[in-house]
């Protein structure tokens, strides 16, 4: 027996497949060819987060953090599930908060790539700068949407780890990674001990369903904790290389100022767009500290306070910063549709 499952993109496009009662949604999909947006498979890490509209389901253990929170500020919508840990009791009829685009009809391309740059940038911080090595379908093309990862496979292990492109795509095949040094972290320590400029990896990607609404007119506010700056980054840098005239915010926070990093892009930026206005927000400052003191999501609050136009809302950080945001903007009414988040998990 199986259930018949019909699914419908943020684009209004149609997909379906069957699925056996015992199969979670993820690899019934991919048994047939359609890969969707997903990385930890094991219901921690969000990226596979959908809604279903009709019929009945099971879904598994999963981590109350990885499901947007609903407008009363609590963990889960209703009927929010986690493709990777959903199995279905009837036929299904989800929603995707994804565009066709990013859905894989094939396998994820996997590709090797040569460390070309890796420097400190802030406390315990570090810029990776990759460059794919040619190959027969692409040359050496990077082609990838802003706001998109890549999985790095570490090297003498069968792990890999995500981390969000910075930089937007190129000819060039440059990858541009933005990773904290995690104490202890399986990557982290690679990174400390054995990689120097020259050292291959193998990489998989892109991936993932983070990214602009290119059809929103409405103003694109950007929340970004620690490395969350990535894929906002490249989002950024998207929006000026087309000239793209939305009204744009950026609401950038860290724990303490020596975490601060890519102020000098920031303000780069701020000339290619001058419509963009940067919020610098440290949780614990030091005394002479200028900036915002608090959150980023203590400071979006307050903007959307004195807000005339409710913004999209695109953020990206740990569990809990994306938590408070989720539940800022339902109390000042921004629908859940307009807030596009991604959750990173250390590493």
């Amino acid at each position: 027996m199986t259930f018949h499952i019909e699914l419908r993109t943020r684009d209004g496009q149609p997909l379906a497949f069957d699925c056996a009662p015992e199969q979670n949604l993820i690899d019934a999909a991919a048994a047939v060819s359609i890969l969707f947006p997903s990385q930890c498979r094991q219901g921690s890490c969000g990226a596979c987060h959908a809604s279903v509209t009709a019929g009945d389901y099971t879904l598994g253990a999963h981590s109350p953090d990885a499901l947007p929170s609903s407008p009363n500020g609590q963990s889960g919508q209703s009927g929010a599930i986690l493709m990777c840990c959903t199995t279905p009791q009837s036929d299904l009829r989800i929603a995707l908060p994804f565009d066709h685009s990013k859905i894989l009809f094939q396998s994820v391309p996997r590709r090797s790539a040569d460390i070309t740059a890796l420097e400190p940038v802030a406390e315990n911080t570090v810029r990776l700068e990759l460059r794919l090595q040619p190959n027969d379908d692409c040359g050496s093309a990077a082609e990838f949407e802003p706001g998109q990862f890549i999985e790095i496979e570490v090297p003498g292990s069968d792990q890999r780890r995500a981390y969000s492109l910075a930089n937007t795509g190129n000819w060039d095949g440059r990858l541009e990674l933005l990773i904290r040094l995690q104490p202890g972290g399986l990557f982290s320590d690679f990174l400390r001990s054995s990689a120097q400029p020259g050292t291959v990896l193998a990489v998989r990607g892109p991936q993932g369903a983070f990214g602009l609404d290119a059809a929103s007119l409405r103003p694109r506010w950007f929340v970004a904790g620690g490395t969350g700056l990535a894929p906002v980054l490249a989002m950024l840098r998207h929006m000026a290389e087309f000239g793209e005239s939305h009204e744009a915010r950026l609401f950038f926070g860290v724990n303490r100022e020596s975490e601060l990093f890519a102020l000098d892009e920031l303000e780069r930026l701020k000339a290619d767009l001058p419509q963009l206005k940067v919020t610098l927000c440290v949780w614990k400052p030091a005394g002479d500290w200028q900036g915002f003191s608090g959150t980023p999501a203590d400071a979006l609050q307050q903007a959307l306070s004195e807000a005339p136009v409710q913004p999209d809302i695109y953020l990206c950080g740990p569990a809990p910063l994306v938590n408070a945001v989720e539940s800022a903007a339902a109390a000042f009414g921004v629908p859940m549709e307009r807030v596009f988040s991604e959750r990173f998990l250390p590493g």
